[in-house]
């Protein structure tokens, strides 16, 4: 089962709408994890310089019979590796980590004071080819628009906490405008909205798990996902939000649940 829903970024790439997020896997652990994920249909991998798995990513990678081309890999650089040298050794480290010479989408992992040279740097690869595509994580409205003034290619993506207690309307709206894509971390919180009443009557209505109407509203509202297990079963059990469609009234009731 191959899952090919994607979102086009501004410059045209395709980004496959369900990831699979590595945070918290030892090299190991990514390795076997990621070999298992692409077997099942995943296509987007997402890992960081700061998890300290980019090596066994690469070996998931390498190992999973695929070319490179059909997999979508996203890395970042940690707060101390920003500043535009810096930020071009630091993309260098992860590429020989991970057994890669280009990367799909490289993001800022935090935003930092030095972040606009940081972006330079960015610039720099992505015209030489190296990134296909590039942009942040974690930032606020106002940091995404800093950068903005300060850079001549726009991001792509901004990568932040969002689930249903946290649907983040306000970026949503701004990203939406500019034509930024957003990528949901943490997309099902935990597992801590899997208990609510609303959630527990869709899995009812659906037969689906907590997981799968969480993952289902987050791709119907045109946001990419990034869930993480080590469990083959809810691997599979994620990726299978593509056969049902929740209704516009319970998008609303799922939102209605953000607490901020």
């Amino acid at each position: 089962m191959e899952f090919n829903q994607s979102i086009q970024l501004l410059n045209g790439v395709e980004i496959p709408v369900l990831g699979f997020g590595t945070y918290k896997m030892d090299d190991d652990g990514a390795a076997q994890a990621v070999r298992e994920a692409i077997r099942l249909g995943y296509r987007h991998i997402d890992t960081a310089s700061y998890y300290k798995n980019e090596k066994g990513v690469g070996q998931g990678i390498a190992q999973c019979g695929l070319p490179r081309d059909q997999i979508f890999l996203t890395s970042k650089m940690w707060n101390d590796e920003q500043g535009y040298e810096q930020t071009l050794e630091a993309f260098e480290r992860s590429i020989q980590k991970l057994g890669v010479d280009y990367l799909d989408l490289y993001l800022i992992h935090w935003p930092q004071p030095q972040s606009n040279d940081t972006w330079r740097a960015m610039e720099k690869l992505y015209r030489e080819g190296k990134i296909r595509a590039i942009g942040v994580s974690n930032f606020s409205v106002e940091q995404v628009e800093d950068l903005m003034k300060n850079s001549t290619i726009a991001p792509m993506v901004n990568q932040v906490e969002l689930h249903p207690c946290l649907s983040q309307p306000e970026m949503r709206a701004f990203c939406r405008d500019k034509g930024i894509a957003l990528t949901a971390w943490s997309p099902l919180d935990r597992g801590k909205v899997f208990d609510l009443p609303i959630i527990q009557s869709l899995c009812q209505k659906y037969g689906k798990t907590p997981a799968q109407i969480v993952l289902r509203w987050e791709i119907q509202m045109g946001l990419v996902t990034i869930p993480k297990t080590a469990n083959p079963v809810r691997m599979q059990e994620n990726a299978a939000v593509f056969d049902f469609v929740l209704t516009g009234q319970e998008m609303r009731s799922i939102q209605a649940l953000d607490e901020e």
